[in-house]
C-alpha cells in the first residue's frame, strides 16, 4: 500500500466523497437526539422508553432492508468503473421495483409484524402502549424509506456524495422541525414524533427522484432496445436476490444484537430503557460518522473492481481506514470529556441522568473499538462481497455478543453493554482476517494478484 496511497490527491479524493457524507450523516443521529429530546422533557420516563421501543421496532423492519443502498452501492460503483452505462440504468430500476415489491409487503403484514415485535419487545404496559402508538403511524413511510436507500446507494455509487449529502441534510433537517412543531407546539406526543419522520420520508423521496432524473439527464443514460427484457430478466434478479438475501442476513444480525440491548434494557426497569436510548443514540452519532468513510470507500473500491485496478484498490482501504481510525479517537475525546454535559443536554429526568452517566464509560471505548468493522464494512460492500460479510457477522453475533451476555448477564445492563463492546471489536477482527485472506488468495478486482 506504501506512500503513494498517502499523497495529497488521494487524501482529497477520499474526503471529496466522506465528508459530504460524514454532515449529512451527522443529522440521522441528531434527529434521533432531537426525538430523545422533546419527548426526553415530557413529565414521565416511559414516553422516551415508548419512543426508544417503537423506534427500535422501526429501524429493526426497514433497516433490515437496508441491502436496498449497500447492494445498490457496490453495483453502480462497478458499473460506473466499467464505464458501462445500460448496467449502471439496470441497477437502479430493479433496485427500484425490489424496494417497492417489499413495501408493499411491510404494509399488508404490519399488524402481525407489530404484534411479533412487541410480543419480544417486553417493558411496562406504559412503553408498550405508546410504543404501539408510534410504530402504527411511522409504518406508513415504507414505501418512501425503502425508495430513499435505493436512491441515496445509487447516487453515491455515482462517485456523487453531494447529491446524497443534500439528501440527508433536507430529509432530516425537514423531520427535526416538524418534530418541534408537532410534540412541542401542538402536543401530539409520541404520535407527533413519528408523523414527522413519515412526512419527512416523503419529502426526501421526492428530491431524491430529482436528483436521480438530474443525473440520468447529465449522463445520457436512456433504456435501449431491449432494456426491460435484459433489466427484468430472471436470471440477472437472481444475482441480485443472492447478493441482497447475503447482506440481508448481515443485516439481520446487526438489528437483532442493537433490539436485544433495546428490549432487555426494558426488561431492566423503565430508567434503565431510557438511559440505554440516551446512549445508543450517542453510538449512532458514531456509527453514522465513522460511515461517511464507509460510503466513501464503497464507492471508491467498487469503481477500482469495475476498472480492474488492484493499485486503486489498496489505496482507498488503506486511506479509509486511516482516517476512520483518526475520527474515532476524537469520538473518544469528546466522550471522554463532555459525556455528561451531553446527557444533561438531552434529559432532564433525574433518573434518566443517573443511569446513562453510570454506562457512560462503555460510549467513551466504544469508537476505538468499533471504527474497523465500519471501513471493512464499506471495502465488502463496494466488492460486492455478501458472503464473507455474513460469515463474519454470525460469528461476531452468535458466538460473541449472545455468548458474552449470557456470561455477563447477572452484571445487568453492564453485562448488555460488555456484550456489544466485544460484538463491535470481533466484527472489525473477523473482517479483518476475512479481507487479508481473500486478498492473498486471489485479490478484489480480478487483477492478477
Amino acid at each position: 500500500m506504501g506512500s503513494s496511497c498517502l499523497n495529497g490527491t488521494r487524501h482529497r479524493q477520499v474526503f471529496a466523497l466522506a465528508l459530504p457524507m460524514v454532515l449529512s450523516n451527522i443529522t440521522v443521529p441528531l434527529l434521533g437526539l432531537v426525538d430523545t429530546l422533546v419527548i426526553g422533557h415530557l413529565e414521565q420516563a416511559y414516553y422516551l422508553g415508548g419512543v426508544a421501543v417503537g423506534a427500535t421496532v422501526i429501524s429493526l423492519i426497514f433497516w433490515l432492508l437496508g441491502f436496498l443502498r449497500m447492494s445498490t452501492t457496490g453495483l453502480s460503483a462497478q458499473a460506473v468503473g466499467a464505464g458501462n452505462g445500460e448496467l449502471l440504468l439496470q441497477v437502479l430500476v430493479r433496485a427500484l421495483v425490489l424496494a417497492w415489491g417489499l413495501a408493499l409487503l411491510i404494509l399488508a403484514l404490519q399488524h402481525p409484524l407489530i404484534e411479533l415485535a412487541f410480543w419480544l419487545a417486553g417493558g411496562s404496559a406504559e412503553v408498550q402502549h405508546y410504543g404501539r402508538e408510534y410504530v402504527s403511524v411511522r409504518i406508513w413511510s415504507a414505501p418512501a424509506a425503502l425508495t430513499n436507500l435505493v436512491l441515496l446507494g445509487w447516487l453515491l455509487g455515482n462517485q456523487n456524495a453531494q447529491a446524497p449529502m443534500w439528501l440527508l441534510i433536507l430529509g432530516n433537517s425537514a423531520n427535526i422541525l416538524l418534530d418541534l412543531w408537532f410534540v412541542l407546539d401542538l402536543g401530539w406526543q409520541v404520535k407527533g414524533a413519528a408523523a414527522a419522520s413519515v412526512l419527512a420520508d416523503y419529502l426526501t423521496m421526492g428530491l431524491g427522484a430529482w436528483l436521480v432524473w438530474r443525473t440520468l439527464r447529465v449522463r445520457g443514460l436512456r433504456p435501449a432496445a431491449g432494456f426491460w427484457r435484459c433489466c427484468l430478466n430472471r436470471v440477472a434478479f437472481g444475482r441480485l436476490l443472492g447478493l441482497n438475501r447475503d447482506i440481508f442476513i448481515r443485516a439481520l444480525c446487526l438489528q437483532l444484537t442493537f433490539a436485544f440491548m433495546t428490549f432487555q434494557g426494558a426488561r431492566l426497569g423503565d430508567g434503565v430503557v431510557a438511559a440505554n436510548a440516551v446512549l445508543m443514540n450517542f453510538l449512532m452519532f458514531i456509527s453514522y460518522g465513522l460511515d461517511g468513510f464507509a460510503y466513501a470507500v464503497e464507492a471508491m473500491v467498487g469503481k477500482a473492481v469495475g476498472e480492474r485496478s488492484r493499485e486503486r484498490f489498496r489505496q482507498a482501504c488503506a486511506l479509509n481506514l486511516f482516517w476512520g481510525a483518526l475520527v474515532a479517537v476524537v469520538f473518544t475525546l469528546v466522550f471522554a470529556l463532555a459525556g455528561e454535559c451531553l446527557v444533561g443536554l438531552i434529559t432532564s429526568i433525574p433518573e434518566v441522568r443517573a443511569q446513562a452517566e453510570l454506562y457512560l464509560p462503555w460510549l467513551v471505548l466504544m469508537p476505538l473499538a468499533a471504527c474497523w468493522c465500519f471501513i471493512l464494512d464499506g471495502i465488502f460492500i463496494g466488492t460486492t462481497r455478501g458472503r464473507e460479510m455474513r460469515d463474519m457477522m454470525l460469528v461476531s453475533t452468535l458466538v460473541v455478543f449472545f455468548p458474552v451476555w449470557w456470561l455477563a448477564r447477572e452484571l445487568g445492563n453492564h453485562g448488555l453493554w460488555l456484550a456489544m463492546f466485544c460484538f463491535m471489536l470481533a466484527r472489525g477482527l473477523t473482517l479483518a482476517w476475512a479481507w487479508w485472506r481473500l486478498d492473498r488468495r486471489q485479490g478484489f478486482t480480478g487483477e492478477a494478484v
